[in-house]
């Protein structure tokens, strides 16, 4: 199996594979004991802990025309922040996943900050 980074390489293959196999599945990450791993159609992208600064849910509202009417459906992701801004955006299945994603996270990486940043910061990291 293919592992592709999204920060820091890591050099040891036979680690990511068994950290891989033994990873946690939330939609499409699965968290390991040393990196979060994001499947995306035939390949595996991994981030290691030590490269996240803060992770935080973003809903997106996207409208759509229902039977019955106008409305906006939400769409939840996960945003993982390093040093130098945004690593990643992934799309979650539903708000229930999003909250136990976060929660485990946050038991295996207490140093991180799970807040939302301020509406200044968000502005000058795009």
């Amino acid at each position: 199996m293919k592992f592709y980074a999204l920060t820091t390489e890591l050099t040891d293959k036979a680690a990511l594979e068994a950290d891989y196999a033994a990873a946690r599945e939330i939609g499409v990450l699965k968290v390991g004991e040393s990196c979060l791993f994001i499947r995306r159609k035939l390949k595996n992208y991994y981030i290691p802990y030590g490269d996240i600064r803060r992770c935080f849910r973003r809903v997106l509202l996207v409208p759509a025309k229902l039977c019955c009417g106008k409305g906006d459906l939400p769409v939840e992701n996960l945003v993982i922040c390093g040093d130098a801004g945004e690593i990643a955006q992934v799309q979650l299945p539903g708000t229930k996943a999003a909250k136990v994603l976060i929660d485990v996270l946050k038991e295996k990486l207490p140093e991180v900050d799970f807040s939302l940043p301020a509406k200044s910061e968000e502005k000058q990291e795009d």
